[in-house]
């Protein structure tokens, strides 16, 4: 690996790093272009293998910052991820046995979707003291298990952390306030990335010295974008749909290349 390619993958982890601390997601759905039109893996199934390990180590890195602040709703999480888990799992074995560039083509309309559904204003109140317990169980977990089951089947097989299906995955189910949706997801973030790198890992789909610096830079970009969002945290709206506009030009891009 030359010097050149050591740093353009040291700056696509920052990227990755950055993004998962400012808005608890987004980063993993960028970790696959990053890898293949700038750290140049050739391999979409490598890169998506190397895309899940890194994402998974980052995500949990930023989530010890929004657990600190208190931005987690453990049982919600848990319940989401463990359905996430078993969809990602199917997931991810579907997406290695799918040609390479049909892959692409389909990772690159999702990033358009996703993108299009963050542009759209939210519209039921918020629930900022929301809690999953034996009384509320009966209204969440209608919600929480399908919904947690289709994000996570998504995630395997595009091998995205989901983190931007798994917010507003989480607000639809919950009504939670989006800064602890962010906090929230990114447990489950880690849950789906673990079961996709572990599933492409048996497969020996990871590249691990790319994995290692992808993990480096991801860690100064958390850093960055934890404190990046404090700042900008009466801004999040704005933020938030200028990350939209760029996740949709970056799957269009995708898909009229790959075609």
């Amino acid at each position: 690996m030359d010097t050149a390619t050591i740093l353009a993958t040291l700056l696509s982890g920052s990227v990755i790093g950055l993004i998962l601390g400012l808005v608890g997601g987004g980063g993993s759905i960028l970790a696959v272009p990053l890898l293949v039109y700038v750290a140049g893996v050739g391999s979409p199934h490598a890169a998506i293998g190397t895309a899940a390990v890194a994402v998974t180590v980052n995500a949990l890195a930023s989530l010890v910052g929004h657990a600190h602040a208190g931005r987690v709703k453990w049982r919600c999480a848990s319940v989401f991820a463990v359905s996430g888990m078993i969809g990602a799992a199917l997931g991810a074995e579907l997406g290695k046995a799918f040609d390479g560039k049909r892959l692409l083509v389909s990772f690159g309309l999702l990033m358009i979707g996703v993108g299009l559904s963050m542009l759209r204003k939210r519209r039921s109140a918020e629930a900022p003291d929301v809690r999953l317990t034996r009384n509320s169980a009966a209204t969440l977990l209608p919600r929480l298990v399908p919904i947690g089951l289709g994000v996570g089947l998504a995630a395997g097989f595009f091998g995205i952390g989901g983190g931007f299906l798994i917010v507003p995955g989480l607000t639809l189910a919950t009504a939670m306030p989006l800064s602890f949706a962010i906090g929230t997801s990114l447990v489950v973030v880690s849950a789906l990335g673990l079961t996709t790198a572990t599933s492409y890992a048996l497969s020996g789909l990871v590249d691990w010295s790319t994995t290692a610096l992808l993990v480096a830079g991801g860690i100064v970009g958390t850093i960055g974008g934890i404190a990046l969002g404090t700042v900008l945290s009466t801004r999040k709206g704005l933020v938030e749909r200028g990350f939209a506009v760029v996740v949709i030009a970056i799957g269009a891009y995708i898909a009229a290349a790959s075609l």
